[in-house]
């Protein structure tokens, strides 16, 4: 007896699980495409302030595209804010993390503001990172001239665990891209999402990170890009998966944004705004440009749905633009992991006397612990092949770093930056980690820039700025791994990786013995 009731409990139970994992899946289904209002790039933008200002300089160099590099945190949130109050037709914004704080809550009016001149603005954003950000974005996409879109989003908002039980394949796959372009006339590109830890705007954590703005050609090849990824598969408005917003909402956008300004906590921010020459220089034509030949690479945005062919991927195009190093390469990845066959490619690099620097992040520093582990696994056999390995401290006041974020270090900081250069001459700076995330999962944007100039300075960072941030890894004769840190006068020798416990070592060797290095 006891027995035929224990297999009806588990009849019921499995007709319960399986009626809820069907409301699951009805709930999860995604809403049709179909009638999406198309749009695209505006390019008859030469008359505007931005374009009568940017185009003499531009047909003074045929053929090349502007380059500003912006490797200060404050100033690049003043570039962006600075060019959407000076576009006059339209904001194309992209981005796969928008926080809801100081400096993304500022840019977010920056938009709305330039809507309310009529402006149009397209904001696409990766729908990974968006929690408690679905009224704002709704309120947003509720002014006529603003129209909000996801990709790859989450039908059930809440819990969003719910999302990857019945459509992981997909949702696994993000959009990394990141840009911020002006009137088709200046863009910013790079590895900065929107956030007070990207800006220097917070006590905790710090990225040290890198953009460029630019003019020229490769703006226009931006603007094309973003409408593939606006009109693709995997970009849903956003009118489709939320319910309508308050009306009232906007206008405690606008009014949240002088509160925050009058925030002891914002003053550098407002200050620098107030300050900042940026914009009235490129008007004026004083911003100085590094002058090149540049290449916008991207990723098929059906590599979002698994359905790129490989010859349309990022990596495959870099290779066909760069080729292979002869000489040099210095490379920079707050997330490195560089797998096998990573390792092979870097062996053979060395193998025929190309010299190979890293930069990543140790793993005091890093934000994404399991990253590490992926990355710890591989580097006796990248130092056996020769290539040089530094990894950025986690610096702090009571170690004598600087409170201010600069070019390679910060109170607390963390690396963000990718980017690489090859043979003194070529640049690459972007979104790409190299990582299988970068290279298989995710969508990533880059600018390969023809300039000896910026390749010198990353080239010239690493030979002297960085081992004083960095600790530098070695293998002992008996294959022990030791780092040297460098204290003003002093070297010291840490034989255990500095910054970690027993437990945290005992951790990261656990996570690198798991199949997972695919995800990573």
């Amino acid at each position: 007896m006891l027995s035929a009731m224990s297999t009806r409990i588990s009849i019921i139970a499995l007709c319960l699980l399986a009626f809820c994992m069907g409301l699951i899946w009805e709930y999860s289904a995604l809403p049709s495409l179909e009638s999406r209002s198309p749009s695209s790039a505006l390019f008859d933008t030469a008359r505007t302030r931005l374009g009568r200002a940017i185009s003499p300089r531009v047909d003074a160099h045929p053929g090349k595209s502007g380059i500003y590099p912006l490797p200060n945190a404050h100033d690049a949130f003043a570039a962006r804010a600075l060019l959407a109050q000076a576009a006059e037709r339209t904001l194309d914004v992209q981005y796969y993390i928008w926080r809801k704080d100081m400096t993304g809550t500022l840019l977010f009016e920056a938009l709305h503001a330039a809507a309310n001149r009529g402006v149009r603005v397209r904001l696409l954003l990766d729908d990974n990172n968006t929690s408690g950000l679905d009224t704002m974005l709704a309120a947003l996409d509720s002014h006529p001239h603003i129209e909000v879109r996801l990709f790859n989003p989450f039908v059930i908002r809440k819990p969003r665990l719910l999302g990857y039980l019945t459509d992981f394949s997909r949702l696994n796959r993000r959009m990394h891209n990141k840009s911020f372009t002006a009137d088709n006339q200046a863009t910013i590109i790079g590895g900065r999402n929107i956030g007070d830890e990207y800006f220097g705007a917070t006590e905790g954590v710090l990225f040290v990170d890198l953009d460029v703005m630019a003019v020229g050609p490769v703006v226009t090849e931006v603007s094309k890009d973003f409408d593939r990824y606006w009109a693709s598969a995997s970009s849903y408005p956003i009118a489709r998966l939320l319910p309508p917003a308050d009306p009232a909402m906007l206008a405690e956008i606008a009014a949240a944004a002088p509160l925050i300004e009058q925030d002891p906590a914002a003053a550098a921010y407002t200050s620098t705004l107030r300050h900042s020459s940026f914009v009235r220089d490129l008007i004026e034509g004083k911003l100085p440009l590094e002058w090149a030949a540049v290449r916008m690479i991207s990723d098929d945005p059906a590599k979002g749905l698994g359905l790129a062919a490989p010859d349309t991927l990022l990596p495959y195009k870099l290779e066909k633009i760069i080729g292979k190093p002869k000489t040099d390469m210095e490379l920079v990845s707050a997330y490195f992991v560089p797998t096998a066959a990573g390792v092979d490619w870097f062996t053979a690099l060395t193998g025929r006397d190309v010299r190979v620097k890293v930069l990543t992040n140790s793993f005091e520093a890093t934000d994404v612990a399991i990253v590490h582990a992926g990355y710890a696994k591989r580097r006796r056999a990248l130092l056996k092949a020769g290539i040089t390995l530094y990894e950025l401290r986690r610096l702090s006041p009571e170690r004598g770093a600087s409170k201010s974020a600069g070019p390679i270090g910060s109170s607390a900081s963390s690396l963000h930056a990718k980017t690489f250069s090859v043979d003194q001459h070529c640049v690459f700076i972007g979104s790409f980690n190299f990582d299988p995330r970068s290279a298989k999962l995710n969508t990533e944007l880059g600018f390969v820039i023809d300039s000896p100039v910026l390749a010198q300075q990353i080239k010239a960072a690493l030979d002297s700025s960085v081992p004083a941030s960095a600790y530098e890894v070695h293998l002992s004769d008996t294959g022990q791994l030791y780092w040297i840190e460098h204290q003003k006068r002093k070297r010291v020798r840490h034989n255990t990786e500095p910054g970690t416990s027993f437990w945290q070592r005992a951790g990261i060797r656990f996570l690198s013995w798991l199949p997972i290095e695919w995800l990573l």
